[in-house]
């Protein structure tokens, strides 16, 4: 038999060429896009970024930073997790614009081109590439929003909004580089656009133009606020930024596909939808903040017993915001503590401790608060733990000692030594508090001592006087403290005489007067 009828015999006959159908293409779409996330991952620069991302992360979680996320407020957690996927975000742009471009670079786009595979359906498997990485910053965000809120001095409420924004961050960022490659072939334009952008970032950072609708077009929107606020006071529209990125997402997607052949119905109806829902969120989060949430932030900041619970611990009245009510025993703790170190009546002084803030600026706004000039009466902040906790003990005993705060900051004298040794002594670690409460967080010399108002100022004398006592036992220093409360709670008394009564030996400490020592050194 010839080979001529082998082949006559072999050959189909009568039947077309199989075309794949609808499903088929799906389902090699996503087999494209699970094997482009493949080679992502491969990428240095994406592994080494998130694995840097996660680890960071849970250091973050399980080291704390000196106490102070032993209380965490979840209305500022969520928005912690937003800086993290940065890098993850630079690192997806290069090496996605890369993965499209990588046919281009290897000159196969003409093997390409003979697959069934349209280009643009190519474009849609390398933004679903980028879905991964999203997810696991989502799992990431997840668990660290969800351990904060797990610790028992948690306090807030969390926004999903504000939580969606670094996996929105991360998909933005791969959906970017892949519209670049489909708009500028060239290797080199990734790497130029991110510095660009970092270039554009700085230059509106430092210009004059700070304009509420500006600020909210990048994907984070950070404040510079160390202040916690009440939840319904931060005034963030973060669901509508979280719907502009969601839209700018789709939108930037559609548009590489559009630029890559795909020009359907479904694809235009989508690019359509897409273009509405960023407008919309565009629209929604530029108008700045109404008047009624201006009025609201100054009611709590000026008047805010009008907006404040007050329950009794003890002896003394502790009046929060209402998110901060479970936290009063905390405070009385430590007023307690002071307390049974004074003697006179400052040990059974019925005290109010109010908690303050200065909201009228917002998350932007971080001023100091003043100092109550009403008799018996402390502040306390919207942080806690860490250094707060020493912070607001010298609080405390500057008002026992002095009456009021704005007087606890200009105790020159035998006060300051009176009011440190309250403050600390009574704490688990008192020279470690000592350092923390600071201003240059070491002891050495003069020293201005931070509190919830106005700082306490001490002299080198002074320092070295607290720093004899904080060595000595507790029960060596009280009886002498309770024994001559009145004589070393005033105004009239020098350093030096506050160091003969407590039996700390005479140093050379700054200008002594009859009425007093100078703060000056």
């Amino acid at each position: 038999m010839s080979a001529a009828g082998t082949i006559e015999r072999t050959a189909p006959t009568g039947v077309e060429p199989s075309v794949p159908g609808q499903g088929s293409r799906t389902r090699a779409v996503f087999a494209l896009a699970r094997f482009e996330a493949r080679e992502l991952l491969l990428q240095i620069p994406v592994f080494a970024f998130l694995v840097l991302y996660v680890v960071y992360t849970g250091w973050q979680m399980f080291s704390g930073r000196d106490g102070m996320d032993d209380f965490p407020v979840l209305q500022d957690v969520d928005r912690d997790t937003q800086s993290g996927p940065i890098l993850l975000g630079v690192a997806l742009f290069v090496c996605a614009n890369r993965a499209v471009l990588r046919s281009r670079r290897r000159d196969t786009d003409r093997h390409l081109d003979v697959l069934p595979m349209e280009p643009w359906r190519r474009t849609i498997a390398h933004g679903l590439s980028i879905v991964p990485f999203a997810a696991v910053t989502a799992l990431v965000v997840t668990f660290q929003f969800t351990w904060a809120a797990l610790k028992p001095g948690a306090i807030g409420h969390g926004s999903a909004a504000e939580l969606a924004v670094g996996p929105l961050s991360v998909l933005l960022s791969g959906v970017l580089g892949v519209l670049a490659a489909r708009l500028v072939t060239s290797s080199f334009a990734a790497p130029l656009l991110v510095v660009g952008i970092v270039a554009f970032g700085t230059l509106v950072s430092v210009g004059a133009s700070d304009a509420h609708w500006e600020r909210w077009l990048w994907p984070s929107v950070s404040e510079m606020s160390h202040t916690a606020l009440p939840s319904d006071l931060i005034g963030r529209p973060a669901a509508w930024h979280a719907l502009y990125l969601s839209g700018l997402v789709v939108l930037l997607l559609c548009l590489a596909v559009l630029r890559g052949g795909g020009r359907t119905r479904t694809i235009v109806a989508v690019t359509a939808l897409a273009l509405a829902a960023t407008g919309a969120g565009v629209a929604g989060q530029s108008p700045g903040d109404p008047a009624s949430l201006a009025a609201a932030r100054t009611e709590a900041t000026v008047t805010p017993q009008k907006v404040q619970s007050c329950v009794t611990h003890g002896r003394s009245t502790y009046c929060a915001y209402p998110e901060w009510t479970g936290r009063t025993a905390d405070w009385a703790r430590v007023v307690d503590g002071v307390q049974s170190l004074a003697g006179g009546a400052a040990g059974g002084e019925r005290l109010t401790v109010r908690q303050r803030v200065d909201a009228r600026y917002g998350l932007d706004g971080d001023a100091a608060l003043a100092p109550s000039t009403t008799r018996g009466t402390v502040t306390v902040g919207t942080r806690w733990g860490g250094n707060r906790t020493p912070e607001f003990a010298v609080g405390v005993a500057s008002v026992l000692v002095a009456g009021d705060e704005e007087s606890g900051g200009t105790m020159c004298d035998a006060r300051g030594v009176t009011a440190m040794w309250l403050a600390l002594g009574a704490l688990p670690h008192p020279t470690t508090a000592f350092t923390n409460v600071t201003l240059d967080d070491h002891v050495d010399g003069a020293e201005v001592i931070l509190a919830p108002t106005n700082p306490v100022s001490l002299t080198s004398e002074q320092t070295r006087i607290v720093q004899e006592l904080l060595r000595r036992p507790r029960y060596s220093v009280v009886p002498k403290v309770k024994a001559h409360w009145a004589e070393l709670t005033s105004p009239k008394t020098s350093t030096a005489r506050a160091a003969e009564l407590l039996g700390v030996p005479a140093g050379h400490g700054g200008t002594q007067t009859s009425d007093g020592d100078s703060c000056g050194g």
